[in-house]
């Protein structure tokens, strides 16, 4: 099974662009996983990013654009390791709010969890997230397609 950091990791750097314009690579994710009626990068982009990356490597995927569709897919896990989704919560935990990525590492205080991902600050880089966001951790299954 292809490594899904290995696939995220070849779109690091990709940003949205401000303004009017749109990055062709950020609506192509969405375009690639069936969500043609986007037309802004201003869209929030992170679930469809690890979509696109899930699709890449033939393993499971939400197909959806919310980062919490991820607490439904795969298998819940408790020791997160390298390739494995990561999904926190954003404004508060009882939102529908979140977001999606793929988790690195803990932090060496384990207060933090990095994680590659898109949308993040406008990009796919690595950024930090605190623990006490965490919503889950899931391993994606490979599939048939």
């Amino acid at each position: 099974m292809p490594q899904l950091i290995n696939i995220a990791l070849s779109q690091y750097g990709v940003t949205e662009i401000v303004g009017k314009e749109h990055n062709p690579i950020v609506l192509n994710y969405f375009k690639e996983i069936g969500h043609t009626w986007v037309t802004t990068d201003e869209t929030a982009w992170c679930s469809a990013f690890i979509n696109w990356v899930a699709l890449k490597a033939k393993v499971e995927r939400s197909n959806k654009l919310t980062a919490r569709s991820w607490l439904q897919v795969g298998t819940e896990i408790k020791e997160p390791k390298l390739n494995d989704v990561v999904v926190f919560w954003r404004s508060k935990k009882s939102s529908w709010k979140g977001h999606v990525g793929l988790f690195i590492s803990y932090s060496e205080d384990k207060k933090y969890i990095y994680v590659l991902g898109g949308n993040q600050s406008n990009q796919v880089n690595i950024k930090k997230y605190p623990v006490y966001r965490l919503l889950g951790f899931r391993r994606l299954s490979a599939t048939n397609s």
